[in-house]
This record gives structure tokens, sequence and C-alpha cells, in this order.
């Protein structure tokens, strides 16, 4: 079989070939012999009827069935033989056939060639943090807050305190959406209302009243109060004091300690931040590496792959939509919206691919190892987690996937310019200061 290639683009190509009707005609002879053995067709038992009649009943869709194989095939060996890298699907065209041959074209892009760029003159900041004491007891904290639990008081509400109020809110004497709310409770000066809000209930007892004007923002998320000023009525209807847990052997049995021993908890804590501040680390540190890849090496996208990725982050968004309880049919997803990202993701696979086949930097079974034992070590029974990993190729996918990411990463840091950052605890965590 002759195949002729033309260049439509940097990466898009056509390649025209021909299959021998000779060919075609001799397979689809021996696959109507085939369907002739069991083919049921009134009149005759099977097996018995005669070919022309086989042929009357079944030829049309036993020769689709061949050419789709035949084309298929040719164009496999065609792609093979030119040694061509297929990206996407190709779209197949029939031409005019000949007595010799059938004619067809297939229209396709290519993967592109990849030439990582220098990295010796990129600079690439390396996160670092070590953990302290500080940490711990910071930790420590977070968990006597989500355990607090709050008792009336009489007096005055001070920052901190849970207040109940019932408040309405008018602009120009009119009530707003929104605006108004019986029961409703929040923390005094924690940042769960604007600042005036807090302000005007800060200082009341229970049972006291008070009006005041309150501007909202120009950038309030409420657009028709937006850069408004509103007048409010408030009543406090009850003030409790926020009481936290003592840090002792009943809130260590609390979180899991039996014995209510509070070093044990403390290192406990000191293991699971170690290990969330390794896991943030290492998030930052892989994101400053691909985009230092991304900046050094342009490469030229395949529209196909591009679409496949679209597709599949548009399923995503779907799946998510359904797990929060939306129905995603109600939903637009415009492509364009996924484009960019798309295209993020795609070049980086493509430069990843190149960067760790050029470097042998694939991963090693104990690197997986290692990996597995860490996602195990948060369960109550760690052996069976990694039990169950190993049970199955597929569920050693992710693993590896990250043994390989960490590779690049230290691969790029040992050609880059690598500049330790140091972080707060708070900015690694996403938390503001206290």
């Amino acid at each position: 079989m002759q195949a002729q290639l033309e260049t439509l683009g940097q990466l898009e190509r056509r390649l025209d070939f021909a299959i021998p009707a000779a060919d075609i005609e001799s397979a689809v002879d021996a696959r109507l012999k085939r369907v002739a053995r069991t083919a049921r067709i009134q009149g005759f038992r099977p097996g018995k009827a005669p070919m022309k009649i086989v042929a009357a009943n079944y030829g049309l869709q036993v020769r689709e069935e061949v050419l789709g194989e035949q084309v298929q095939n040719a164009f496999a060996s065609a792609v093979e033989a030119q040694k061509l890298r297929v990206a996407g699907y190709p779209r197949f065209e029939g031409k005019p056939a000949s007595e010799e041959a059938f004619q067809f074209s297939a229209t396709f892009e290519v993967y592109p060639e990849v030439v990582v760029g220098d990295l010796a003159a990129k600079e690439v900041e390396r996160p670092v943090l070590e953990v302290s004491e500080a940490e711990v007891d910071k930790t420590i904290d977070i968990l006597r807050k989500q355990r607090t639990k709050f008792e009336r008081v009489e007096r005055a509400a001070e920052k901190g305190d849970r207040v109940i109020v019932d408040f309405k809110g008018t602009i120009d004497g009119v009530a707003f959406a929104g605006g108004s709310s019986e029961n409703y409770a929040f923390q005094a000066g924690e940042g769960q209302m604007l600042p005036e809000f807090d302000a005007a209930v800060i200082g009341m007892k229970e049972g006291d009243s008070k009006t005041f004007d309150l501007a909202f923002p120009a950038d309030y998320h409420g657009k028709d109060v937006a850069g408004k000023t509103a007048q409010f009525e408030v009543t406090v209807k009850n003030v409790a004091a926020a009481q936290l847990p003592e840090v002792d052997g009943e809130f260590a049995k609390l979180l899991g300690i039996e014995d209510g021993d509070i070093a044990k908890l403390r290192a406990e804590i000191r293991k699971n931040v170690e290990r969330e501040v390794k896991r943030r680390l290492s998030a930052r540190a892989k994101e400053g590496v691909m985009q230092a890849l991304l900046d050094v090496t342009p490469v030229e996208l395949p529209r196909a792959l591009v679409q496949v990725e679209i597709g599949r982050l548009i399923e995503n968004a779907r799946n998510e939509m359904k797990q929060r309880g939306f129905d995603p049919q109600n939903m637009p997803f415009p492509p364009e919206l996924f484009e960019e990202q798309a295209k993020r993701r795609v070049a980086l696979g493509l430069i990843l691919a190149e960067v760790v086949r050029a470097n042998g930097l694939q991963a090693k079974p104990e690197q997986i190892k290692a990996i597995v034992g860490e996602f195990a070590e948060s369960y109550e029974h760690p052996e069976e987690v990694v039990q169950w990993y190993y049970a199955s190729p597929e569920r050693l996918e992710g693993p590896e996937s990250l043994a390989l990411e960490d590779n690049v990463v230290e691969f790029v840091h040992a050609k880059a310019k690598t500049v330790d950052k140091q972080l707060s605890f708070d900015e690694l965590m996403g938390q503001q200061q206290a």
C-alpha cells in the first residue's frame, strides 16, 4: 500500500492512501462464509442458506465492517511507516474509488517536538517551614475553638461572645432583601458581620435595643445595597460567653488519646501537622516548578488534545455539581471557560513527559511504597490501606504519578537557580494571624 503525506500546518497532517479492491473483496467473501455457518434466514436451516441469499441479507453490513477495519489497519500501517505520533483521532474521508482500489484520506494532528528550555538562568522558589512547638500550640488552640461551648451571661457583649439578635434594616425607610432576621446568632468581633454591626452590638446587654447607621462597602456582594447607607434596629436577645475546653486528660481523650496523656496528644498533633505541612510545601514547590517549565518551554498544542481536556474538565465540573446536590443539566458549561486551564494541563503533560523521558525520572518502586505508606499513616489500620493499594495496579497510578512529580521537582531544583523562601505557618495553611 502506498501512502502520501501532506503537511497542512505546524501540527496538522493529511495522509492519502489506497486499499486494493481485491483485498476488500477477499475479506468480504471470507467473512460472509463465516456468517453463513450460523446465519438464521427464514426458510433455511442455520448454515444451509445459499451464499447469494446470505450476501443479500448480510452483504452490506459485512462490507461496511470490513471496509472500516481495513481503513483503520491501513492508516495504522501508514502512520507506523511514516514514524508519526498521532494526537487525538483522525478524520477519515472517502474519495472516488477506481476498479483497482478504494481511495481514502485521513486528516489528523501529530504530537509536537518538545524541547525543554534552559533552566539554569531561571529562578525558582522552594518554600520551607520547620514545624515548632508554636505550630503545635496554634493547632491545639484551633481544636479547642472547634469545640467551644457558650454559656449565657448577664453582662454587656464582648469580643468573642456569641450574641443572638433580632434586627431590621431599611434604606430610605424601605426594607430590603436580606436586611431583617430574628434569633440570628453570631460571634461578636470575629469578622462574621460588617465592622459597624459588630461595633454596635458590642457593649449591649440582653434586652437592649439600638438604632444605628451602617454604610455598605461599594464592593459588597449584595449589589442592591452596595455603596448605600442603611439604618438598622437591633435588639439583643441573648449574650453567651465562649467556654473553651481546658487542655487536660479529658480533652486528650476527646481527640482519641485513650489514656489522656497530654504528651502523647502533642506528639500526635505534631505528627499530623508535619504531615500536612509537608503536603502543602510539596504542592507549592510543584506549582513553582511547573510554572518554571512552562516559562522556558514554549510548545505548540494539538487542538485535538485541548478539546479532549476541555471535555474532561467539563465532566469533572458536572460531577462536582452533582456532589453538591445541584442538577448539572440546568447549568451551562461553556467550553471557553475551561480553555486556558485545558491548554495549561496539556502543555504540562507534554513537557513533563519529555522531562521524564529524557532524564530517566520514572517513579521507582521504593518511592511508590513510601508514598502509599504516608497515605496509610492517617488511618486506624494502615496495613489494610497498603494492601488495598497493592491489590490493583490501577490503584497505584496515583502514588506513582506523585512520585514522578517529586522526581521532576527535585530535577528542576537542581538545574535552576533555586531560592529557599521561608513561609510562616499561617501563610502556608491559609489562615490569618490571630
